[in-house]
């Protein structure tokens, strides 16, 4: 009995890779293309932040694209998204531990965006 209590716990403990080892956040870097300051409004299905760039902001992960609307400091303005991606290789230990990808795919751990993006203002 207390051989499959074992085992059951383990495989409850590693069923869920990158919900387990993952931050629910990601650090991104932002940055205009001329170069300039300003703000920006940033949203995905979970979260909204007002931030500033340049500047690192730490993002809530998800697997929808980031969008932005920003505005520079001279009055230029910008929209646009970043894609969501699957980070390397933490999809596929979700498979193999057995739970196919579904508590990440509930937690949107598994995703990721770009670290660094410089939005194009014109």
């Amino acid at each position: 009995m207390f051989k499959n209590i074992g085992k059951f716990t383990i495989l409850i403990l590693l069923t869920s890779c990158a919900t387990i080892v993952n931050d629910a956040n990601v650090p991104v870097t932002l940055s205009f293309s001329d170069g300039s300051s300003g703000s920006c409004k940033l949203s995905n299905k979970r979260m909204q932040y007002q931030v500033d760039v340049p500047g690192t902001h730490q993002i809530r992960r998800s697997d929808d694209a980031l969008k932005y609307d920003c505005k520079t400091d001279n009055g230029k303005t910008a929209f646009g998204s970043i894609p969501s991606e699957i980070e390397d290789g933490k999809l596929a230990g979700s498979v193999i531990f057995f739970d196919l990808g579904i508590t990440d795919s509930i937690t949107d751990k598994h995703r990721t965006y770009t670290p660094n993006f410089t939005i194009p203002v014109k």
